[in-house]
């Protein structure tokens, strides 16, 4: 992956600024680590890739103080192993660590599932619901990468309707370490209908204010069971 399909990624990142020093308030090393990492939860930067700190410093616009720095963040959350002369690669997971990872990430959701159900407001409801049609109409085109990013701002959502700001954060952080490999997931075999399905049910249950069926809903969504688990070990090879 290279910087540049890194930097489109970035631009299109929450805070929605293409250079870092546009973003106020936030440190040059602060605004890289965000644009980087975005590029990562998008699944752009693949496990392995190598970060080149020159050339990120570059298109930038930035010395290499900064990209050291931001690099040494991301180190910080697990998302890239910092290599010495090799410099910073996108850290890769092993399959067992992937799998136990999944396991942890379903209850995360499903605990912002079902504090969503419990405390969702009017405007959340309006949100998930845009969101999930806007979904759906991506899962039509079969545009897997327009789909992934709608997906995710499904999943935002309701982090953000659980409000519970702690949980939404420790959320994010292990979604991130694990974006590439869902990403892959997205990419199975009938796996865009399925997630239409199973994003309606927990969607249904939310907005019925059910947490029990919001968490279930969303833990089976998240986890990696059964044949999903077989297809998807054999894809990891």
């Amino acid at each position: 992956m290279t910087m540049s399909a890194a930097a489109n990624v970035g631009k299109r990142a929450k805070n929605g600024h293409g250079s870092p020093a546009q973003i106020p308030g936030v440190t040059l090393a602060e605004s890289l680590r965000q644009q980087l990492e975005g590029a990562i939860a998008a699944g752009h930067l693949e496990p392995g890739s190598r970060l080149d700190e020159q050339e990120i410093a570059q298109r930038f616009g930035v010395s290499r103080t900064p990209v050291r720095e931001a690099f040494r963040l991301m180190a910080a959350n697990n998302l890239v192993e910092l290599r010495g002369r090799q410099g910073a690669t996108v850290r890769a997971i092993k399959a067992e660590a992937l799998i136990e990872m999944f396991q942890v990430m379903a209850e995360l959701e499903g605990l912002c599932a079902r504090l969503a159900a419990r405390r969702v407001s009017q405007v959340w409801r309006d949100e998930i619901s845009e969101i999930h049609q806007r979904l759906v109409a991506a899962g039509e085109t079969g545009n897997i990468d327009v789909f992934y990013d709608i997906n995710q701002e499904f999943h935002e959502a309701i982090y953000e309707a659980s409000r519970n700001a702690f949980l939404a954060d420790q959320t994010r952080k292990l979604r991130n370490q694990v974006a590439a490999y869902r990403r892959r997931v997205t990419r199975m075999p009938n796996r865009i209908a399925d997630t239409v399905r199973e994003h309606e049910a927990v969607m249904e249950a939310i907005l019925a204010h059910d947490p029990e069926r919001a968490h279930s809903s969303m833990r089976d969504h998240v986890n990696l069971l059964g044949d999903n688990l077989l297809d998807f070990l054999a894809a990891f090879k």
